[in-house]
């Protein structure tokens, strides 16, 4: 017999590992343990999801005929980790071979392989067929290249798959509508109601679990609202294609106190577990425009994410670690302030954000890459650190999207690999393209003094000092041209101011 490893984000019923499987004979391993639940202090909502997601996938594999081992949590004799809990499965099923999909991240393949070695069982790793390129097409797009950018790599993505294509050109005559994307949210909009579903007894238990056993991990445990089946999944696609695809593409850059989710998708928690396939997503998407119900702008763009975006910084991952995670090209050192973890700060876009992520798990790219992320970045803080945040607190974040997005998008660690420039931006940004700045204690127009944002001096900051690493960037030219006319006096205030306000920042919850 044969015994088929299935991973908590490889909850999709046509998995690659699964399809050949003799009912009558092969097992399905599943395992919940200690060590994926404590890697990084994961938000209690996340953790819920994947072992509710789990466990619902499990009885949808019995109802199917599957033969199922599942080992829960609370398992007396669970060892706590992957390689245990395989050697204990096939002590008890003593399988001519193990049969798993590719996982998703480097520190576990890793481990299977070595696993391999050490036993005389056979490990057969099938690729992840769930994306639209494999690694090694990705590889062939890489080669030779000193960096890389998704565009070109998204148009080829296009040509491949025929979405959004009328032949051999882009529908609408263009590939991208980035530039019709990036209208602030009026203040007349009523943003759509959000498809949220009520845990099921199943989900009631994990919940009573995480509770138990992660009491002080971060973030709120109710109200959950996640799918963690597919069929509720596929109803939490519907609804955003009838309800939000529409105006997503105008506003999806746009923020909004006390709104998480605005015109997003707030798909991508089921995407990366499995539940739905990012094929049947970016369909639904392309249909939408077909029958027109949602303009070209809309739909391309949330394509791109998915088509585009999503494959590249996976191609990015596998392609490039383990190095990849050390590099720290802007020699940022400074350590994570203690409000990412409690959210207390005067800065209300901050406080905000964080905020949205306590209560809801999630929190859209803008926030992610704008607030948050250019807080990090501007601040200069060590990439390990921010890292860790990013892929404890979100129910979406696994290694091998967040890493890249993180480590070369928002920090630019990886020296431009991955993006063309820093994002980075002072506090008139966030003040067009949300209305944090109202409620804030800090206004972004005044340049210095106690009541200026603390981001215009950081911005400013962080163009000093790293000139000599970022001065020769034509996407840069503009603001190193205002940098040139600062006189030295004025370079060194805002240094100085800079330099106060993150020295004063507490780095723990018992510091001051």
């Amino acid at each position: 017999m044969n015994l088929r490893f299935v991973l908590g984000d490889q909850l999709t019923l046509n998995l690659a590992s699964l399809r050949d499987m003799d009912p009558a004979h092969d097992v399905v391993l599943m395992v919940e343990v200690a060590t994926e639940t404590t890697y990084v202090p994961h938000h209690k909502q996340k953790i819920v999801l994947i072992l509710s997601a789990m466990r619902h996938f499990a009885e949808k594999l019995r109802h199917e005929g599957y033969t199922v081992d599942y080992v829960h949590l609370t398992d007396p004799d669970n060892t706590g980790s992957f390689m245990g809990e395989l050697a204990r499965a096939c002590a008890r099923h003593t399988p001519s071979r193990v049969i798993m999909t590719q996982p998703g991240e480097w520190r576990v393949l890793a481990n299977l392989e070595a696993w391999e070695r050490t036993t005389n069982i056979a490990l057969e790793i099938r690729e992840d067929d769930r994306f639209f390129a494999t690694r090694q097409r990705f590889r062939e797009w890489a080669e030779g290249r000193a960096s890389y950018r998704m565009e070109f790599f998204y148009r080829e993505m296009r040509r491949e798959t025929g979405i959004l294509m009328d032949g051999k050109d882009p529908v609408g005559g263009q590939w991208n509508f980035d530039h019709d994307n990036r209208k602030p949210l009026p203040k007349e909009a009523v943003v759509p109601e959000r498809l949220r579903f009520e845990p099921d007894t199943i989900t009631r238990y994990v919940i009573t679990l995480v509770a138990d056993r992660f009491p002080d991990n971060f973030g709120r445990i109710e109200p959950f609202g996640w799918a963690v089946t597919r069929e509720d999944a596929l109803d939490a696609l519907d609804h955003f294609i009838e309800d939000c695809l529409p105006g997503f593409g105008d506003y999806q850059d746009a923020m909004k106190t006390g709104e998480a989710f605005l015109y997003h998708a707030v798909l991508s928690p089921y995407l990366n577990s499995g539940l739905l396939t990012a094929r049947e997503v970016c369909d639904a998407a392309e249909n939408a425009w077909k029958n027109g119900h949602a303009p070209l702008n809309a739909v391309e763009g949330f394509i791109r994410q998915i088509l585009g975006w999503r494959e590249y910084v996976r191609g990015i991952y596998w392609e490039r670690m383990p190095a990849y995670a050390s590099t720290n090209a802007l020699d940022a050192t400074r350590p994570l302030p203690w409000f990412y973890w409690s959210g207390e700060t005067d800065m209300n876009c901050l406080k905000q954000s964080i905020g949205d992520i306590a209560r809801t798990a999630y929190g859209h790219h803008i926030q992610r890459l704008m607030v948050t992320g250019n807080f990090a970045l501007l601040a200069g803080i060590r990439p390990a650190e921010v890292e860790e945040w990013y892929l404890a607190v979100y129910a979406d974040a696994y290694e091998w999207v967040e890493l890249p997005n993180v480590h070369g998008m928002v920090l630019f660690a990886d020296g431009g690999l991955l993006a063309s420039k820093p994002y980075a931006a002072s506090g008139a940004y966030i003040d067009r393209m949300s209305d944090y700045c109202g409620g804030c204690r800090y206004s972004p127009k005044p340049k210095k003094g106690e009541e200026s944002c603390p981001f215009n001096a950081l911005y400013w900051n962080f163009l000093i000092r790293n000139e000599k690493k970022l001065s020769a960037n034509p996407r840069l030219a503009m603001p190193y041209r205002n940098l040139a006319r600062f006189s030295e006096e004025k370079r060194a205030e805002i240094v100085a101011g800079a330099t106060q306000f993150l020295d004063s920042l507490s780095i723990s919850s018992g510091s001051e």
